[in-house]
């Protein structure tokens, strides 16, 4: 895993002092070296920070071709890549190292950008054709690696994060309407907070040249019409398949040359992976776990038996709220994102640990719950949606337990108080999916927070519009299960947008660690699309076929479990703590204040409101909170205006 930079200029030189710069900004992505490569003609450059994992010795980028006239620079993992550089010297290819990344090059040249279709893993690469004349960068299937990219005038800044292009000298400005939306609907696939500055969207590639600029989806999730004929198995049988796919998908992810970790929680997810990477690990493999104080938070106890059925090494990691409060600020301008919990402050703390115990590769869960249903509101969509055959009453019954029995998940993964006016989703859908609910009633809270000209200017801007004008509805969700279109909206922004970012790659990379992640293999993927939707969810039971599949390596404490969203303890549910003290500081203080899109006296008021509210009301406020202090983490860091743009951007749209 690394941090990768691609500068293309269509008329002025690259300055070497640039692309340097923006290279040794990701040093924390690849502090095993940063090298860098300028064209003869000083109008393409690529920079790379090397976090040594496949070929220690000969693997420095970026690497060339046989004839020098094309070269890549790649983030990520190849899996499988052993038989395709066999493949590769079959046909006359001479690699010049022994890495997984070099694959991508010599599959160009013979496919072009068809190449994508036999790569298998978590990836971002930039490369440069000189007989073409043009730039390639593509990023993996579900967006597990980030890329984005920037325009300043005719020349093309692009890298694996946004402080690269700022240290490149793109401007650091405020995307308004991004800031608006970003309390709603979980992420834009190709928007960002900050202006001008974009990202290649989750399985789409780029292409740039002196002319044109163009993006190409080449993958999608795919899921069935429900009026498609299947072949119709038992339930041992689509356990056994999900198994196998599984299996293969953690055994490939093992394959590394440093030691590999598992982080694990008391979830099914990461049990199921810890289970499986414990069959093909030659000796005990390390867990890694974080404990709360908090009990209602804290998994460790179900963890630890976990690691003991599976003779794993069991590694605690304790965190307090101190801890998170000393933390916070680093790992949101590591993230360069908002959050709406601290826990991706206390993945950031994990991931700070396991490269203290001297390891660079971990294996996690995430991925499960989006490709499964795992959440609560998925459930709820299922209750709702999938009636046939129901009694209405037995329904209810079950709704009200949902709620009573997911009390932590309120008001963030299930609705909670006044929903906004969502006509716009239940007429192209013909529903509304639960998530949507939950998150537009997060935007009804945030409303009186927000200054009077923001609202006037943004207000009318309905967040969902963007969620469906970036989804092809008449291909991807007309007819499908609403499951399954719930399913497919979250993966495109909520997963890609936050998920795979505040509890993934820039928490690990962090602290240079590479994540790898299993449920995002996307053979595993087709696997469970396919699958009945009552695989996913039977009843009340979420991941059902997961369950089934793994029942032998897990717990019974585990298998018996319902879905606990992994969260830290919220700073409001302990005001005489740290964390606590620090959200008042920051919303009361100077960086608040010159954040010029809410209004700070009604923030301070909500502040003072706290002591008086129930718990639950506390824990729901709590997201809105961490929102806002993660805005003041950004402004501070990264010194952003919010004054409009008066040149021109470029902005690749999709190819139809």
């Amino acid at each position: 895993m690394c941090g990768i930079v691609g500068v293309f200029s269509r008329r002025e030189p690259v300055h070497a002092a640039v692309l340097e710069r923006a290279t040794q900004s990701l040093y924390h992505r690849g502090p095993d070296g940063q090298r860098h490569w300028i064209s003869t003609d000083k109008r393409v450059g690529l920079g790379h920070a090397r976090l040594s994992i496949i070929d220690l010795t000969t693997g420095d980028q970026p690497i060339a071709s046989e004839d020098g006239r094309t070269r890549v620079v790649v983030n990520g993992e190849f899996y499988g890549y052993e038989a395709i550089r066999q493949e590769l010297q079959q046909r006359g290819h001479r690699l010049k190292t022994k890495t997984d990344s070099e694959i991508a090059l010599h599959l160009y040249e013979d496919l072009g950008v068809h190449c994508l279709e036999h790569l298998r893993g978590e990836f971002a690469l930039v490369l440069w054709d000189e007989n073409r004349r043009r730039l390639f960068a593509a990023r993996d299937r579900f967006g597990i690696k980030p890329l984005f990219y920037a325009w300043i005038g005719e020349t093309l800044y692009i890298a694996s994060e946004v402080k690269a292009l700022f240290a490149a000298g793109v401007p650091a400005r405020w995307d308004e309407e991004s800031v608006y939306h970003s309390m709603a609907f979980g992420g834009h696939q190709l928007r960002t907070l900050y202006d001008g500055v974009l990202q290649v969207p989750p399985g789409y590639f780029m292409l740039v040249t002196d002319k044109h600029v163009q993006l190409n989806q080449y993958w999608d999730f795919n899921y069935p019409a429900r009026n498609e004929v299947v072949t119709s198995r038992s339930d041992a049988e689509y356990a056994a398949e999900f198994r196998e796919s599984l299996e293969e998908s953690v055994r490939i992810r093992l394959r590394a040359d440093v030691p590999v970790g598992v982080y694990l929680s008391g979830g099914l997810d990461s049990c199921s992976v810890l289970g499986l990477a414990a069959r093909h690990h030659p000796k005990p493999i390390k867990a890694f776990t974080l404990t709360f104080e908090d009990a209602a938070y804290d998994e460790g106890p179900i963890a630890r038996e976990m690691a003991a059925k599976v003779g794993a090494e069991f590694h605690t990691i304790p965190i307090r709220q101190r801890d998170l409060a000393d933390a916070f600020t680093d790992a949101i301008a590591q993230a360069e994102t908002v959050c709406v919990n601290a826990h991706g402050v206390a993945k950031y703390l994990l991931s700070r640990a396991v490269r203290d115990a001297g390891y660079k590769v971990v294996i996690t869960g995430e991925g499960s719950d989006e490709i499964l249903g795992g959440y609560p509101h998925f459930r709820r969509d299922m209750l709702l949606y999938n009636r046939e055959g129901q009694d209405p009453k037995a329904i209810e019954e079950l709704l009200r337990w949902l709620n009573d029995n997911n009390t932590v998940s309120r008001g963030l993964l299930l609705p909670d108080g006044e929903i906004g006016n969502l006509d716009a989703v239940k007429r192209v859908l013909g529903y509304v999916p639960s998530w949507i609910e939950t998150f537009s009633s997060r935007v009804v809270k945030v409303r009186p927070l927000l200054a009077d000209w923001f609202q006037q200017k943004y207000g009318h801007r309905d967040g969902e519009y963007n969620i469906l004008d970036d989804t092809d509805i008449a291909r991807q969700l007309r007819g499908r299960d609403p499951l399954n279109q719930s399913l497919y909206l979250w993966s495109k922004t909520v997963m890609a947008g936050y998920i795979l970012t505040m509890l993934g790659d820039r928490m690990e990379m962090g602290h240079s660690v590479e994540g790898r992640v299993p449920f995002l293999d996307h053979k595993l993927v087709e696997v469970i699309v396919k699958q009945p939707v009552n695989q996913k969810i039977r009843g009340m039971t979420e991941k059902y076929v997961l369950r089934e599949a793994v029942k032998d390596v897990i717990t019974e404490t585990v298998y018996k479990r319902q879905k606990h969203p992994f969260l830290s303890p919220p700073a409001t549910l302990s005001p005489d703590d740290t964390f606590h003290t620090f959200v008042q500081d920051t919303l009361r203080g100077e960086t608040m204040r010159s954040i010029p899109f809410f209004s700070q006296k009604a923030v301070v008021a909500l502040l003072d409101a706290l002591p008086g509210m129930e718990v639950g009301a506390r824990t729901a406020c709590d997201q809105i909170l961490m929102h806002l202090v993660s805005l003041c983490v950004l402004q501070q860091r990264f010194g952003l205006s919010s004054r409009e743009v008066s040149e021109p951007r470029e902005i690749a749209v999709p190819a139809d």
